[in-house]
Order: C-alpha cells, then sequence, then structure tokens
C-alpha cells in the first residue's frame, strides 16, 4: 500500500481523528476476499460466513475467478463485503415478501444489483439504470449471468425518470463518489482523489437526489450509499435531504456487534477496514413521508405470441409472460408489470425491456444466450450435454466441441449450471457462447 498522499491524509484524519493510525494499519494488511452466492444456483457451500449477508462469504485466498465455470453460470458474484450491508438495510424497509418495484439507478457493473434482486419477492420488479454504455452492457451481462428473470436495464439520464412520478417503491442510490474507500484495493483511487474531485462528487449527489426524489411513491424508500469516507458526501448529504425533501431516516439496528459503526449524528452506517473486515462503506437509509399501499397485479396489454417457432415452448409458464421485440430479439417480462413497463419504455427506452429470449438471425429465431442462463427456461424441454471442466473451459472460450450426429440446439451445463447454447453440425457442437463474455486467458 503506498503512503497516501498528504491532502488525502489529512482529510481522512479530519473524518477518523484518533483512529487514523489504526485505518493506516488495516491498510498495509491484504484486502479480504469475498463473494455472495446465487442461492438460485446452488454449487455447495463454501467459506466463512459474512455476518451481515446470508449468502455473503469470505474465502482464504483469491482463485483465478475467470478460469471457474460456476462464475462464468452465475452462480457467485464477486463482491466486497461491506457493500453487502445492503441486505441488513433492505430488511430494514420492512418491504421484504412485499410485491413492489424498485429502481437501481446508479447499477453498474450490477453488484447491489444482483443482491437487492436476490432479496425482493419473486413477484418483483427491479430497474436498473446504468448512465455509460460500456457500463450498462457489463451491468447487462451481470443481471443476465444471474438468472432471475423480473429486471429490465436501462440506459438513461437520471432526469429521465422524472417521467416517473411516485412511481418506485425503493430507489437505491450508490452514488458516484470520491472513492476513498476502495485505496486498500485500487490504487486509481487514491491517484485520482483531489478535494476538487470531492466537491464534484458532492454537487453531482445532490443533483442526482433531487431529481429521482419525486419518482419515490409516498411511504417508499430511498437507500443511499457510496464508498467514501467523506462526511459532506455521507452524513451531511443526507441532513440535507432531511431538510430539502419530505424525508425521515430511519435507523438500523443489530449491526453493532457486527462491525458497521454508526455515522456522524447517528446517521447511516459506515464500514471502516480497520474495525469491519471489508472496505469502506457508507449506507443510509431514508423514508418518504406518506402511506405506503402494496401493488396489484396488473393485466398484460400485449397477447403473448412472440414467434411462432421453437423458442417459445422453452420457457417457463409463457402464459405469464408480456414480450416486446427490440431490433430482432424479443424480450419477456412478467405480464403483470407490463403496464408499468410500458411507462418505462416510453420515458427511457430501456436497453433490455426483461430477459431476451429468443434473437432473429439469417432470417431464422434462435434462442438468445440470455434465456440459458435464466430461470425462464424449462431446462427439461431442450437436449442437455454436461460438460467437464476440460471442455467447459473450451466451450468458454469460443471453440467447437466434439459430437457424434449432432442437431439442433443443445443447453451446455457447466458443473451441473446451465450456461449456453451450441448447435449441433453433424460432429462438432458449434459454440454459441457470446464472444464478449469469452475468456481470453490462457
Amino acid at each position: 500500500m503506498p503512503l497516501l498522499k498528504p491532502d488525502l491524509r489529512a482529510a481522512l484524519h479530519r473524518s477518523m481523528g484518533a483512529d487514523l493510525g489504526m485505518f493506516e494499519h488495516a491498510l498495509e494488511q491484504p484486502p479480504p476476499v469475498s463473494i455472495r452466492l446465487n442461492a438460485s444456483k446452488p454449487t455447495g457451500d463454501q467459506g466463512e460466513p459474512v455476518p451481515w449477508c446470508a449468502t455473503g462469504r469470505y474465502l482464504t485466498e483469491r482463485p483465478v475467478f475467470t478460469l471457474d465455470p460456476c462464475f462464468h453460470a452465475g452462480a457467485y458474484y464477486v463482491q466486497e463485503s461491506s457493500s453487502m450491508i445492503l441486505e441488513p438495510v433492505f430488511k430494514a424497509t420492512g418491504l421484504s415478501g412485499k410485491r413492489m418495484v424498485a429502481l437501481d439507478l446508479c447499477a453498474a457493473p450490477g453488484g447491489k444489483s444482483t443482491h437487492l434482486r436476490s432479496l425482493m419477492s419473486d413477484d418483483s420488479l427491479l430497474v436498473c439504470n446504468e448512465v455509460e454504455p460500456k457500463r450498462a452492457h457489463v451491468l447487462q451481462e451481470n443481471l443476465w449471468k444471474w438468472g432471475h428473470p423480473n429486471v429490465v436495464v436501462c440506459n438513461a439520464q437520471p432526469d429521465r425518470f422524472t417521467h416517473l412520478q411516485e412511481a418506485f417503491d425503493l430507489i437505491l442510490v450508490d452514488a458516484p463518489c470520491s472513492g476513498e474507500g476502495l485505496i486498500r484495493k485500487d490504487a486509481y483511487a487514491m491517484e485520482q482523489w483531489t478535494p476538487a474531485l470531492v466537491r464534484e462528487c458532492e454537487l453531482r449527489q445532490q443533483r442526482i437526489i433531487d431529481t429521482i426524489w419525486p419518482t419515490l411513491r409516498p411511504g417508499g424508500f430511498l437507500i443511499y450509499s457510496t464508498c467514501t469516507y467523506e462526511a459532506c458526501e455521507n452524513e451531511e448529504q443526507i441532513e440535507r435531504i432531511l431538510s430539502d425533501h419530505d424525508a425521515e431516516h430511519v435507523a438500523i439496528s443489530g449491526l453493532e456487534e457486527l462491525g458497521p459503526v454508526r455515522g456522524k449524528n447517528g446517521i447511516g452506517l459506515r464500514c471502516l477496514p480497520h474495525l469491519v473486515r471489508g472496505e469502506g462503506q457508507f449506507m443510509a437509509l431514508l423514508r418518504k413521508e406518506g402511506e405506503w399501499n402494496e401493488r396489484t397485479a396488473v393485466n398484460a396489454t400485449h397477447a403473448p405470441k412472440p414467434v411462432d417457432d421453437p423458442v417459445l415452448p422453452l420457457l417457463v409458464r409463457p402464459d405469464e409472460l408480456d414480450f416486446r421485440l427490440r431490433r430482432e430479439v424479443w424480450f419477456a417480462a412478467p405480464a403483470s408489470h407490463s403496464a408499468f413497463i410500458d411507462r418505462l419504455v416510453h420515458a427511457t427506452d430501456p436497453i433490455a425491456p426483461g430477459v431476451p429470449v429468443a434473437e432473429g438471425k439469417a432470417k431464422q429465431w434462435r434462442p438468445h444466450p440470455a434465456l440459458a442462463l435464466s430461470r425462464l427456461l424449462d431446462t427439461s424441454s431442450v437436449p442437455v450435454i454436461p460438460l467437464n471442466t476440460q471442455d467447459a473451459l473450451r466451450y468458454l472460450r469460443g471453440e467447437a466441441l466434439r459430437a457424434s450426429q449432432a442437431t439442433g440446439f443443445a443447453l451446455m451445463t457447466l458443473s451441473g449450471l446451465a450456461a449456453g447454447w451450441a448447435k449441433g453440425a453433424g460432429n462438432r457442437w458449434n459454440n454459441h457462447w457470446p464472444d464478449p463474455w469469452r475468456i481470453r486467458m490462457r
């Protein structure tokens, strides 16, 4: 760990006071390695539990995740443990098990998005947004591999959501910040840090909150988080929201003995690497004034008849889905949320208004790569080819696999997990694992 820059050290001293020495000692230790398991794709338990996350695990060493087929099949997400305090914060909303629509506004690369989707009820809808196009595609890939069907991905500026007044039951703002909490793991986080960056982030966070607040339903919740130690980006932001908006702070209980500490004036939770087995994280929960009522299902507005080819019979309960065609791709989403998705499409033009299930190629339809990884797929309806570790890695590199009298599409499974498609061509299976996802490492 390089020495702290003088101006950064001064800022951290203002934030931590006498704890700065212990903090600097913690920065000299190797960062912990943690993952979050995907309960819908079990591969066995491993590691030591993260105290505040039921599916979080600490690993004793960092494996080469790129060469683990289970990683590519969405069996787990590599995530910093402190950010997993999203779980107790979400539970404090009382929305567990309730039907809802949530927005993750600054969602890439998808760690908190996949976690939030796992915490929500199956009949809820999660809208994930990322402003930067390249990061939005990474977010999309991670959500598709996670496999939950009730997800929409947007690539929109926050002000595009202003057309959806009082639309969301929960909004997660993992705000762009000065990144001090990452300096142990990421040298660039310290390189880029300046007082000017802190001020820039503070103002940007204010704009984001002021823009998105009207889209929260009365009685709904906003989760605000950063990975910085700056009070002006954390507790003071929350105090400003409480002053400027119809909001109240919600305390998170039962975590004191597990590590996260109260922020300034008792606002939010702070994870500090000398007190927590993890990196820096701040998270706070706010509730919008008013009475909240659980959503009811709304009938579909579109007939679920996208294609007359073999793709539709591959789906679990297709009669409960609504379909939209976008650039030669059929997307499936829950019919019970179709009216809301119509509004969302009009306001933000999502890049993925559901899970892609079929794509047009050479005037023919074929199953989309995301369908193979999704809970929408009825695996009993397709031929399944189990791959050993060696063939799995060959498949993930994009290579064709040997076969005998192979025809049609088949589902490749890695360690028992559905992963991707291959098309039979006699003595080989032609690879349909997407090129951007392929392993380049040897």
